[in-house]
């Protein structure tokens, strides 16, 4: 399966001198312009972040699709989650894209919406509220076992959706 067009290049940490601080303003500046400063538009609802706790003067959702851990003050950047920054925006943007496998389920009794881009291996996860959408968190899915978990609940909401 070949990219879609609409997806932009990566943002490497090679491309700022391997500087970890230049990195990080960069990656937040395009969070800042693609969240912040506008919203995308995910099939017309209205569309949010979770902001608080703010660290280092970001918002929690920046922390989530940029690093891991259980624990906010202790999460540790990870780069490819870094690296693909650009990305989320035009997945939920392209999320009626048949490159995108979409599917909603519950996550410790919230309905989140799964927008999976199963071909670069990318998972978006949005949190569904009453009135809007909140960017949840987003990763790479490279592990055998979480593929076919993700594609068992993707084929089980078509099934339970077929009839709609």
């Amino acid at each position: 399966m070949t990219q879609p067009s609409w997806l932009p290049p990566l943002v490497l940490f090679n491309d700022y001198g391997g500087n970890w601080e230049v990195y990080l303003e960069a990656i937040y500046s395009i969070f800042k312009t693609d969240f912040i400063d506008s919203k995308p538009n995910f099939k017309g609802i209205r569309f949010s972040l979770k902001r608080h706790p703010l660290f280092q003067d970001k918002e929690a959702t920046f922390w989530h699709v940029t690093s891991e851990g259980s624990q906010e003050t202790e999460r540790i950047p990870d780069f490819r989650r870094c690296e693909r920054i650009r990305w989320l925006r035009p997945i939920i943007e392209n999320a009626e894209d048949p490159a995108i496998k979409l599917w909603e389920n519950d996550r410790k009794g919230e309905k989140r919406i799964c927008l999976w881009l199963e071909a670069e291996e990318y998972l978006v996860i949005l949190a569904k509220r009453e009135e809007y959408v909140l960017l949840w968190t987003a990763y790479l899915v490279t592990q055998a076992h979480r593929k076919r978990k993700l594609q068992k609940e993707y084929e089980a909401y078509k099934m339970a959706n077929a009839a709609d």
